[in-house]
């Protein structure tokens, strides 16, 4: 059973940009869909007075902007956002049963860039403990019986779902690019650093990337010239971007469908004039999963120093594994392990280079979603990059025999998020007409 279907959001800014429409018309149809969907989706945090609370916010931003010409790129654009954001009004939970005054703080600096821009904030969303794996109610909208994946469920749910424009969401694994695919929808994990954290609850500082869900990439887009210092403008592209798979044991980790899903979208690319290369890459992986796994529980351990030993018997039971491995990582191997991120990041983008390619390709999960909610999914296909902070987007790409949404992850180089952007809705464009 599928639940309604994702907004247009490039369609929205302009027309409530231009006064052709009115956002709280929007809010209203909006409202109504959550209403229908969200007892069954459960995306969202609850909030008794939503509908009020966005018609008086949609009310206020007309009478700031009463000039068509002088509105903002997200004017009337709802936001759905992951609760590890500290946002005004809002407590912040982290999808823990933690008291939420031990856990809020200052806005964050993200969250006031996008609403400076005039977005919406139509509420909090779902994400698992801590943005580890323990997870929240959420289900997947494309079929009610999986997983949306994780961290950032409620995120991609809801942008799958029709909730919201944009959504807020963080990676330290694969928290976007996964659950973005498993429901259809688009992601966007930008360089390492290139937005703000502050203000974000933090997983693995290393690690942790803040970025958005959207439905499309040109979605995606208008959040990322907010939410990026010193934003250069996507470029047209002056030709294909060549674009390169990485061969080896890190592609063997997909499933037997992933790969034959992803080898059918390289040779649609490759027979509509895209040149695809093959390219021998990330062939230690499992030291590459090893070493992130290090980093990651170690971090979990030193941010919880001070909540852990008061709250303990309140964390669910995979948190409290991961910060106890932590606990074992001394702090001269973790100095090495944050190294190993630059070591791998000069490596792929050597790899590049050498020949003469813009991008990688890879599937962005191991398969479609599983089956049940146990289980967030598997974030093999989006570790390397993260670990290595490279800008990735995740692209609907297609559908597995059984219906469900596959992805097509693409990274680009360090800093490169205009190019990633510029190259990615041009093949956006290419996915969407089947090729």
């Amino acid at each position: 059973m599928s639940f309604f279907r994702p907004l247009d959001a490039e369609g929205d800014a302009r027309a409530f940009r231009s006064g052709a429409a009115d956002p709280a018309d929007r809010i209203r149809e909006v409202c109504d869909r959550i209403d229908r969907g969200e007892p069954e989706i459960r995306a969202l945090l609850p909030e008794p007075d939503r509908r009020d609370r966005l018609l008086a916010e949609a009310r206020a931003l007309a009478v700031r902007y009463p000039d068509p010409s002088d509105r903002p790129a997200l004017y009337g654009l709802l936001l759905g956002v992951k609760d590890i954001f500290n946002a005004e009004g809002f407590e912040t939970r982290a999808g823990s049963r933690l008291p939420p005054a031990e856990l809020g703080g200052r806005e964050s600096e993200a969250l006031s860039a996008l609403k400076a821009a005039g977005a919406l904030v139509l509420g909090k969303t779902v994400t698992t403990e801590f943005a580890f794996f323990a997870p929240g109610p959420t289900r997947n909208p494309r079929d009610l019986r999986r997983t949306p994946g994780g961290s950032s469920s409620g995120s991609a749910a809801g942008a799958a779902a029709g909730f919201f424009h944009l959504a807020l969401g963080t990676q330290t694994i694969g928290s976007i690019s996964r659950p973005a695919a498993y429901c259809g929808v688009a992601g966007w994990k930008p360089s390492y650093g290139r937005v703000s954290a502050e203000g974000v609850f933090p997983f693995s500082p290393s690690v942790d990337h803040i970025g958005l869900i959207a439905p499309d990439a040109r979605a995606l887009a208008l959040g990322a010239g907010v939410l990026c210092g010193g934003w250069r403008g996507i470029p047209a592209p002056a030709r294909k971007p060549v674009l390169a798979v990485p061969e080896g044991p890190y592609l063997d980790q997909a499933s037997p469908e992933a790969r034959e899903r992803f080898e059918r979208t390289v040779a649609a690319l490759a027979a509509g004039g895209w040149t695809v290369l093959r390219i021998p890459a990330l062939r230690n992986i499992e030291e590459i999963n090893a070493r992130h796994r290090r980093v990651a529980a170690a971090e979990m351990d030193r941010t919880h120093a001070r909540l852990f030993p008061k709250y303990e018997n309140l964390y669910a039971p995979a948190t409290r594994d991961l910060i106890l491995e932590g606990r074992k990582v001394p702090e001269d191997r973790l100095a090495a392990d944050r190294e190993g991120r630059f070591s791998l990041r000069r490596e792929l983008e050597d790899a590049l280079k050498s020949a003469g390619a813009d991008l990688w390709i890879s599937p962005s999960a191991p398969g479609p979603a599983p089956l049940g909610l146990e289980s967030t999914g598997n974030p093999s296909m989006n570790l390397p990059w993260t670990h290595a902070g490279l800008p990735t987007l995740s692209l609907p790409a297609g559908v597995f025999p059984d219906g469900l949404p596959a992805g097509l992850q693409v990274a680009a180089p360090f800093g490169r998020d205009e190019e990633l952007f510029g190259f990615g809705i041009a093949l956006e464009k290419n996915l969407e007409n089947g090729t």
